[in-house]
């Protein structure tokens, strides 16, 4: 499968995550038991594949310490970004609110720490402070002209 595919697919699958996380958490009657049930998906995707992965393929070897504490740290940061959104719900949020804040700032979020982490070999083009400006219009449209809850 592509990357292009795979990216639409992670674009598609964290698209229907607001609303579905809502939806649990409102038929379920309490926040935190929708996060008990993303930490049970979590466990059972983000695990159990992998084991099974890594098991049929003999690749439990070379793990370094330096990747598995990045990739711990960027697991835990995504595991808070969903107690975050959690809680954004709890507290009254609407996803036709709090998903277009948390996608339309993502993504300058991870551009701005993806330049620090891995510099660029030269300067930016002054087109990307332009994307930037549209992406928080953009969000800023969604926000305004979304349909009413």
């Amino acid at each position: 499968m592509s990357w292009i595919t795979l990216a639409a697919s992670a674009a598609l699958s964290w698209g229907l995550y607001g609303a579905s996380l809502h939806r649990g958490q409102t038929e379920l009657g309490n926040p935190l038991r929708a996060m008990l049930c993303v930490g049970v998906a979590y466990f059972i995707i983000a695990i159990v594949v992998p084991v099974g992965v890594l098991t049929a393929e003999g690749e439990w070897r070379n793990f370094t310490f330096s990747g598995t504490l990045t990739a711990t740290i960027a697991g835990a940061l995504g595991a808070l970004g969903a107690v975050c959104i959690t809680y954004a719900f709890r507290a009254g949020g609407s996803p036709l609110i709090v998903m277009p804040l948390v996608f339309g700032g993502a993504p300058l979020v991870n551009v701005i720490t993806a330049a620090i982490l891995h510099p660029p070999k030269s300067a930016p083009s002054p087109m990307l402070y332009v994307g930037f400006l549209l992406a928080a219009l953009g969000a800023g449209m969604v926000l305004y002209y979304r349909p009413p809850a």
